[in-house]
């Protein structure tokens, strides 16, 4: 099954669906992205569908609803959790200020803080 993304206003993912790989195939049995693209189009009457990845071959990380397409980087990018974190560019995906304890300890952040807080 191939995964893809419905675009809606500011690039912001509103749906995912998945389609049969047979959608895919063009005439010689090379799948395509527009011809899944097509088929959802006809399907739902929605034009803007995305491709995504469930193990993340390509386009960064598999899409959700509420995430990014960034067009200029071809990735979905997650909604950003706290506004300390920031994008690492070569994953599209947001790092806390502080590296997250490596140990056996549940960990939520605090962004008051700007730190790592044990969960007891």
């Amino acid at each position: 099954m191939a995964s893809f993304a419905k675009i809606g206003l500011n690039n912001k993912v509103i749906e995912v669906l998945s389609v049969h790989n047979n959608e895919l195939l063009d005439s010689n049995g090379v799948e395509q992205e527009v011809n899944g693209i097509d088929f959802l189009t006809k399907l739902t009457g929605w034009s803007i569908w995305v491709q995504t990845s469930y193990n993340n071959n390509f386009r960064k990380n598999h899409a959700g609803i509420g995430y990014t397409y960034d067009q200029t980087r071809d990735a979905f990018i997650p909604p950003k959790p706290y506004n300390s974190w920031t994008l690492n560019e070569t994953t599209c995906q947001w790092e806390a200020p502080v590296a997250k304890p490596d140990d056996d300890n549940r960990y939520t952040w605090n962004e008051t803080n700007l730190n790592w807080e044990i969960i007891e």
